[in-house]
């Protein structure tokens, strides 16, 4: 297992504050993997970010990029990383496919961003000015500029914020087939939906000091209830039974309440990403 990122007591104070924003944060981002970083509003996130992408570099601790100083990487660092930031920022008297012609000239190698374009949708609107773009589109645009120079290392923002059910499941399965490339992604986001169905890793960071790793599905099992609930109908009336998970099998009262009643659904008694957000951070989700 090769790491893309080894974080270790990571501190940082922005100059005017008398209190660290980041407070000894220690993580790993393994090469390859699709990792999450969760929290509320002001927790450290973006300022982890930031730090990250040597958009802010007076920290302390240590941070090493695929095993070499962060700090010892120059303009050299950008060419393989890729950023969208959750406020896009285009040139709005400028159509899209002349904001992209600018970023591209930015960097040695480019991508087929007019490809890309079709993909998210925007290839009809491509000579169109940013400045008539919806939010939605501007968002569209903002991670085809991301991936404008095909990073390995690609950081996104709340990446599907503002985005219609279609065309967030359109950025979404084009970052999964991102991942299947082999590249890097790291995910800041609210959005527990798409925590569930692209995170590899997340880390939960609040106060700016984290406080829980692991994968999505051993989240689940650590935060969910070992039981089973049964709705099923009996004289016109829908009602439930709970069962306790372990040996349910064997369990002669569900067998035969499967047997004999009409069942309507069974569902396990897995807890949701927003109440695991809740109970790790302490704060009130809000999607």
């Amino acid at each position: 297992m090769t790491n893309a990122f080894e974080v270790k007591d990571l501190m940082f104070t922005y100059p005017k504050n008398d209190k660290a924003t980041i407070k000894g944060v220690s993580f790993e981002v393994e090469e390859g993997k699709i990792f999450g970083l969760l929290g509320p509003s002001g927790a450290g996130k973006s300022t982890t970010q930031k730090i990250l992408t040597k958009l802010l570099d007076k920290y302390e601790g240590s941070i090493t990029y695929f095993g070499k100083d962060l700090k010892s990487y120059q303009k050299e660092f950008y060419e393989e990383v890729g950023v969208g930031f959750e406020m896009p920022v285009h040139f709005n008297k400028l159509t899209a496919m002349e904001n992209l012609q600018y970023f591209a000239g930015l960097y040695k190698k480019n991508i087929d961003y007019v490809d890309l374009l079709t993909k998210v949708g925007l290839f009809e609107a491509r000579n169109q000015n940013v400045g008539e773009y919806s939010k939605g589109m501007k968002v569209r645009l903002n991670f085809v500029r991301a991936l404008l120079n095909d990073p390995k290392m690609i950081f996104l923002d709340e990446p599907t914020a503002g985005l219609d059910p279609k065309n967030a499941k359109i950025l979404k399965d084009l970052i999964l087939g991102y991942k299947k490339q082999g590249k890097t992604i790291f995910i800041t986001t609210h959005l527990m939906g798409d925590v569930e169905q692209l995170c590899d890793h997340v880390v939960f960071i609040t106060g700016g000091i984290i406080g829980e790793t692991s994968t999505v599905r051993d989240l689940k099992m650590k935060y969910g209830k070992k039981e089973v609930k049964v709705e099923y109908v009996e004289n016109d009336q829908l009602l439930e039974v709970v069962f306790p998970l372990q040996n349910i099998g064997k369990d002669e009262a569900f067998l035969k309440l499967l047997e004999s009643k009409t069942i309507e659904t069974i569902h396990s008694g897995e807890t949701t990403l927003e109440d695991i957000f809740i109970k790790v951070t302490g704060d009130e989700f809000h999607g």
